[in-house]
């Protein structure tokens, strides 16, 4: 099983999406093992974009993440990264398919709903940063036996 890191942004959090969010994740059979909602400090914030640290925009996302709560979860199950990239959709809501997330709720690129790990890599790390291991629940749903052969 495969883990991914997802955070509900603030424009995402403020619009009222994370119960749709959450519910799409887990009707589509994965497993929620970690949850919280959080303000990002500008610390944890320039760590999780530190790939684009010198980007122009760099600032700017660093600013955007800290506006607000941010709730942020992992989910847990088959292909569940590259999978949530798809439930997801493009970086740019008007690239991203009717019936993702991003297509669906998203207008503006700056104001994009939601963050996915893109790599099983980056999902480590992104996870490591954000939930303490302690914050990870270990459980078997009753279900997966039904989704799972």
């Amino acid at each position: 099983m495969e883990r991914t890191f997802i955070a509900v942004k603030p424009d995402g959090v403020q619009r009222g999406l994370v119960g749709t969010i959450l519910k799409k994740f887990e009707e589509k059979g994965y497993k929620l093992v970690g949850l919280k909602l959080l303000q990002v400090s500008q610390e944890l914030a320039q760590t999780h974009y530190g790939e684009h640290k010198g980007k122009p925009f760099f600032d700017g996302l660093v600013k955007f993440i800290t506006s607000g709560p941010v709730v942020a979860f992992v989910v847990e199950g088959n292909d569940v990264v590259v999978t949530a990239r798809k439930m997801i959709g493009a970086t740019k809501p008007s690239d991203s398919a009717i019936g993702t997330i991003r297509g669906d709720y998203g207008v503006d690129i700056g104001r994009n709903i939601i963050h996915g790990s893109d790599s099983p890599e980056s999902a480590e790390r992104e996870i490591s940063l954000w939930f303490k291991p302690e914050e990870l629940t270990e459980w078997t749903p009753t279900i997966s036996t039904w989704i799972y052969e």
